[in-house]
């Protein structure tokens, strides 16, 4: 995985046009699914990677390090007015994208119903395990149809809306180095102090590798915490992980020492394993049939509208909201990603991991929001 992460990355980095809309997320996701999809994959590896991704559960240790790590390293004033002024571009970006897909789905012959429920719907989720599946059950109670029917359905959408999200993320990191002004370069919001705040965030000390032990047991234990308070709680495990980070920061009672253990945890993760997990999450969670099997003009084209529709809203909201428009357009285009797969592959192409805890807030909280209200309107509309 590391190998063929290394290789395709490096290469989405130097093709020309490509390395401009998230070529090393797009090669590291689909070169790796074409290969599965043409047994270009020999068993013992698809029996190795299926073990290490799925039985190890390394994407969620990924994510639990990214999260933890940037939140407890981030400045305490970006993230408090970053958390506050996220969820409106988010609601806007939401309706948006819903208004527009389906009213695109009904011009282009696909019909308002099968455009909402199985477009632009399954594109606002928040991925697969968390949006899909929980979704196609619940169109299995309320139409009295088996789960099996509906995920094959469902999923070829949310796979092509996160392909358009990953080169739109690309775009707008190329975006943000022509017009710098539009970019806080990792930074949300616009606090006044912006300039000593990313001076703050540049200023590298020291690694310490025993310190850096205690970051990763700070990932595992936040993560496993939130697993147990889910039994009591009807809320996602990730969603209780980065509020109760959140909360810690917050309150300034985590010592300072730990904090950089864990951002320097976060650091080395990032930097190192992005690629080996996206050839994971290729050769696992992107079936390179289902993809091809939703390639059609009218497919595309409601596609393409709900994404744009959600990243375009934040983007221009953003400014009114004294957000930087390229961070605000990305966080709120994660909502049209494969969850926490669809979240590292857009923040990737942008090269802005430090996004990650605002990311999977958007995607997970917007995810489980739509999923409820797109059930109850299949059990109005029936």
């Amino acid at each position: 995985m590391m190998i063929m992460g290394v290789l395709l990355g490096d290469i989405g980095l130097k093709v020309p046009v490509l390395k401009d809309i998230g070529g090393p997320a797009i090669l590291s996701i689909f070169i790796p699914s074409i290969m599965v999809f043409y047994n270009l994959i020999n068993p013992a590896s698809m029996k190795a990677i299926t073990a290490f991704m799925k039985g190890s559960n390394f994407l969620y240790l990924y994510i639990s390090c990214l999260v933890t790590g940037s939140i407890l390293g981030m400045q305490r004033v970006v993230l408090v007015q970053g958390f506050l002024r996220m969820f409106i571009p988010l609601l806007i970006g939401t309706l948006a994208s819903a208004a527009l897909g389906t009213l695109v789905g009904s011009l282009t012959g696909i019909g308002a119903h099968r455009a909402f429920f199985y477009i632009v719907v399954p594109i606002l989720s928040g991925g697969v395990g968390e949006g899909i599946l929980p979704l196609s059950m619940a169109y299995s109670e309320i139409l009295q149809q088996s789960n099996d029917k509906f995920i094959p359905q469902l999923i070829p959408a949310a796979m092509l809306g996160n392909i358009i999200a990953i080169m739109l993320a690309g775009y707008l990191r190329r975006l943000g180095k022509s017009k710098p002004h539009l970019s806080g370069n990792g930074l949300l919001v616009k606090t006044g102090q912006d300039e000593f705040l990313k001076a703050a965030q540049a200023t590298e000390k020291p690694v310490d590798f025993a310190v850096m032990g205690a970051g990763l047991l700070l990932a595992c234990t936040f993560y496993i915490w939130g697993l147990v308070v889910n039994k009591f709680i009807d809320i996602p495990a990730p969603i209780i992980m980065i509020f109760s980070a959140a909360l810690v920061k917050a309150a300034g009672i985590m010592p300072a020492k730990m904090e950089q253990g864990a951002y320097h945890t976060y650091r080395f993760i990032s930097s190192s394993l992005t690629w080996a997990l996206l050839v994971g999450v290729g050769v696992l969670y992107t079936p390179w049939k289902d993809v091809i099997a939703a390639i059609s003009p009218a497919y595309i084209v409601t596609v393409l509208t709900t994404v744009v529709a959600m990243i375009a809203s934040g983007f221009y909201v953003g400014k009114f909201m004294n957000m930087y428009p390229v961070e605000s357009a990305l966080v709120t285009g994660c909502h049209s990603g494969l969850g926490g797969t669809g979240d590292v592959a857009i923040l990737s192409a942008a090269n802005r991991m430090e996004l990650m805890p605002f990311a999977q807030v958007s995607t997970r909280l917007g995810g489980a929001c739509v999923v409820v209200g797109a059930a109850l309107l299949l059990r109005l509309w029936q």
